[in-house]
């Protein structure tokens, strides 16, 4: 399902990597995200597109 929303936590186990990670990347806008209330949520979507870019960069460099 594409419009599926994740939790921080799910990207997080998703890429492996810790929270202040996922929140640096929300922050420097390459992850989209959205705030409903006092949560955050990352479209699954939007994770895909960052993990898509990142492989075309290292297989460009």
């Amino acid at each position: 399902m594409d419009d599926e929303l994740l939790t921080v936590r799910d990207v997080m186990i998703w890429l492996k990597v810790g929270r202040t990670t996922v929140y640096d990347l929300i922050r420097t806008h390459r992850l989209p995200s959205l705030t409903i209330g006092r949560n955050r949520r990352i479209p699954a979507a939007g994770v895909r597109a960052y993990l898509a870019s990142r492989l075309e960069y290292e297989r460009a460099a």
